[in-house]
């Protein structure tokens, strides 16, 4: 470190600085203020692209119509081309087409690329439910007992111990079943859910 005998010494040492150092800083100023430039166009954009595809998803959501199939393929193509919150609701609303239509190897289909493109862990605890009452209907017992493995939250526990019992009860495991409602009447279920559930336990004493 260089020590400076008076003013006028400082004076030529940052003149010298500037002199040796000047285009080097030129160009950082440059770079600084063209990266903040960039920056704040790219925020800009990444905004304005957020606001077109919501607006996009509304139009395309409120659009579907059963009865014009169309309007579906629209939905499909809209929630493949957007890996994103948007695509993932969007195939959740198609999924339920198809499972108004009892077209269920599409919903269930529909709900894998949704649980693929969302990025929230309860939005995808919401359709890994779903997707595992899809197969408790296709009899695919042992892929819906995979898919609520995959379901953490206490907050989802009851729903997922009802769902196992359903999918154990359809394996022919009476036991499995009546421990999996058990274990769900005990939780913090909802007062109808657990009366429900219950009434799933009593009835296999019958």
């Amino acid at each position: 470190m260089e020590i400076y005998e008076n003013e006028h010494d400082q004076v030529d040492a940052i003149k010298r600085f500037f002199t040796e150092n000047g285009k080097a800083l030129a160009v950082g100023v440059i770079l600084g203020v063209g990266a903040l430039i960039g920056w704040r166009y790219w925020n800009s954009h990444q905004v304005e692209s957020a606001r077109g595809v919501s607006q996009s998803y509304e139009n395309t959501v409120r659009a579907i119509a059963p009865d014009q199939p169309q309007t579906i393929s629209t939905a499909e193509k809209f929630a493949a081309d957007n890996k994103n919150i948007y695509g993932a609701m969007t195939a959740l609303e198609v999924a339920q087409q198809y499972v108004d239509k009892n077209e269920l190897d599409k919903a269930a289909s529909q709900l894998t690329q949704a649980i693929a493109a969302a990025d929230d862990d309860n939005l995808k605890a919401l359709i890994n439910l779903r997707l595992a009452r899809i197969q408790v209907q296709q009899k695919k017992a042992d892929e819906a007992l995979k898919t609520l493995d995959t379901v953490k939250g206490e907050g989802f526990a009851a729903i997922v111990a009802d769902l196992r019992g359903e999918a154990l009860l359809s394996k022919g495991d009476k036991k499995g079943a009546r421990s999996a409602w058990q274990a769900g009447v005990e939780s913090k279920a909802s007062p109808a859910l657990s009366e429900m559930m219950q009434m799933k336990i009593n009835n296999l004493s019958v």
